[in-house]
């Protein structure tokens, strides 16, 4: 047996845990919870901005400022926070969602820009948005969000994109005569294409996030149709109100008994001598 001579360090591997939250993490890490809690949230802010606007009969516009004044709300909560808070990141994104329906329901319908040069003028949104983010930081940020600047681009892209993806989902549910159904299906499709192609290549993590993160919205939208839309219409005619209770008791159910609740916990190895 060969000795070790005593000068020398032996090395060794041990596993720390270390806590992946840091005072200036303010968003959640993306995990397939998190991707059912978005489509969940997305399917609330459907049926509480139709609740409000048809069900409530206050119509698009006094609707978007009530869901305006709700987003400024929580998003001041949100970015006044140090840290991730569930309760603030979820509920500035069912905000974005509500203020989103109202306001491409407004622009389509009110204004009569119709769905196709509305889904084009905020696509249009998105993409200068994007591009203005990474010409400003040089990157664009996904689930480790640390700066105010990045915080605040963040927040704006998902305001215009769950906007886009309303305009989107009515387009593909009632111009195209999918139906409600027929749209949560093709968009169900997409995001498995985009999934595939997480996996499966190289291209940008930060693209395919955001392009997932659109195309949640109209899935949600079609969804929450066809909850609510009446039966002549492809709809299951439920209660907008009652249907935006129980989808927000799930997502509270799934937040609370998953990672979301907070910053997530990662092992690491470290060589040690």
């Amino acid at each position: 047996m060969t000795a070790i001579p005593q000068n020398q360090k032996v090395s060794e591997q041990q596993t720390y845990v270390i806590d992946d939250d840091d005072p200036l993490s303010k968003v959640p890490q993306v995990t397939v919870a998190f991707w059912i809690v978005k489509i969940f949230a997305t399917t609330l802010g459907e049926t509480g901005g139709d609740a409000l606007s048809m069900q409530l009969n206050l119509g698009y516009a006094v609707s978007t400022l009530i869901f305006l004044a709700f987003f400024l709300v929580t998003l001041g909560a949100q970015v006044g926070s140090k840290h991730y808070h569930p309760i603030f990141y979820w509920a500035v994104v069912v905000a974005t969602t509500t203020v989103g329906t109202t306001t491409s329901d407004y622009l389509d319908r009110t204004v009569g820009l119709g769905y196709v040069r509305s889904s084009a003028f905020e696509l249009g949104l998105v993409v200068a948005v994007l591009v203005a983010w990474h010409y400003s930081t040089g990157q664009i940020a996904t689930d480790h969000v640390t700066t105010r600047k990045n915080e605040i681009f963040y927040w704006v892209t998902i305001l215009i994109s769950n906007t886009l993806g309303t305009a989107l989902g009515d387009f593909v549910a009632t111009t195209t005569g999918l139906g409600f159904e027929g749209g949560a299906l093709v968009f169900a499709g997409a995001l498995v294409i985009v999934a595939g192609l997480y996996f499966l290549t190289k291209m940008p993590r930060s693209v395919l996030f955001w392009a997932a993160y659109v195309l949640t919205r109209p899935l949600g939208a079609t969804l929450g149709d066809v909850l609510t839309k009446p039966n002549a219409d492809g709809g299951l005619n439920l209660s907008r109100i009652m249907s935006s209770l129980v989808i927000a008791v799930i997502m509270t159910i799934i937040i609370a008994s998953t990672s979301l609740r907070k910053r997530g916990w990662r092992h690491v190895a470290i060589e040690t001598q």
